[in-house]
């Protein structure tokens, strides 16, 4: 068999995607930054056969992951015409740990689409755009893969004030001040348990919500509002719009029907702190969430010192066996 490896990042969205249409299509635009450590490696093996998958996660043969494979070899026919054709050996692995608060699924997918695009560049099949057309085949795996593709930062979904920006894939987003091409994320680890919604039936939650509309005319805003402020460097804004963003994630799927309440009692408290700390100090620190109940914490690198004495004197305690995550805003995938 031959091989062909890429490491791919996970990233964390500014502007949260939260709702979509088929296939794969984003109801709001998004932005993100792209981590550095927090990255999925994947090596694939490859050769000709009869369409049989193989997938290993961590050395461990893990056959429940192949459906999930199945359906982007479907959905990413059109790009990888040659799929049905070989027969595939997965081998990946995560720099971070499962349930953590990161998307591995982004990362995972995003390495994935880079594997299957040098394939294509071997097999000397017409290439547009290497990278874009990674993206689009990393969307069809996951949404929020389509941005792992780049780095600092990425953008999904058309937004008046980003050239070239498209619902089928993301593009690179580079005009923002250098202080936001090195911020720190540090991921407190809150809960451990597995996701208690899937992104899936979350984003479905949003097709008849009430607020929908709203939400989604909200996210064009802010992004336009973030977009000035990054540029700015104006660090007040860029925490104001990136906490509202969290927390209005969750408020949507807090008036969803079924509802759901995914933040725990530590991620509140932590927010309290944070905002306290903030107030106290005037430090630039903030927080964004996921779907779920563990913090990602945000602030310049200038601050490293002195936040990382906070985190460990006042938000230790919150985590889940004392246990958080270092990580930076990272440059995108890098070829194994």
């Amino acid at each position: 068999m031959k091989e062909t490896a890429w490491k791919s990042p996970s990233n964390i969205a500014l502007i949260k995607y939260w709702g979509k249409y088929d296939v794969q299509i984003p109801a709001n635009p998004s932005l993100s930054f792209t981590l550095s450590s927090a990255a999925t490696t994947t090596r694939l093996k490859y050769a000709q056969g009869k369409g049989v998958i193989k997938v290993l996660l961590n050395g461990q043969e893990t056959p429940t992951f192949i459906p999930k494979i199945q359906l982007f070899l479907e959905r990413t026919r059109a790009l990888f015409p040659f799929t049905n054709q070989m027969d595939f050996e997965i081998h990946t692995s995560n720099s971070f740990p499962h349930s953590s608060g990161i998307a591995s699924s982004a990362s995972g997918m995003s390495a994935l689409a880079l594997c299957m695009m040098n394939i294509k560049k071997e097999l000397g099949l017409d290439i547009e755009d290497f990278f874009r057309e990674a993206s689009i085949a990393a969307r069809l795996g996951s949404g929020s893969g389509s941005r792992s593709v780049y780095g600092p930062l990425a953008a999904w979904g058309k937004h008046s004030e980003i050239e070239g920006s498209h619902d089928d894939f993301a593009v690179p987003f580079t005009d923002v001040s250098d202080v936001f091409k090195t911020f720190q994320d540090t991921i407190l680890i809150i809960d451990k348990g597995e996701k208690t919604v899937s992104s899936s039936l979350g984003h479905s939650l949003m097709k008849n919500h009430p607020y929908a509309s709203k939400r989604f005319a909200q996210a064009h805003e802010n992004q336009s509002r973030l977009l000035t402020a990054m540029l700015d460097t104006d660090l007040k804004v860029f925490g104001e719009i990136v906490e509202s963003e969290a927390l209005t994630l969750h408020a949507m799927m807090m008036t969803s029907k079924p509802y759901f309440i995914l933040m725990k009692p530590n991620t509140l408290e932590v927010i309290n702190r944070i905002w306290s700390f903030r107030e106290a100090t005037n430090h630039p620190i903030y927080f964004t969430l996921d779907a779920g109940a563990n913090v990602h914490i945000l602030y310049p690198e200038s601050h490293k010192e002195l936040i990382m004495r906070f985190i460990d004197s006042e938000l230790r305690t919150f985590c889940k066996d004392s246990s958080y995550l270092c990580d930076q805003v990272g440059l995108g995938p890098t070829p194994l």
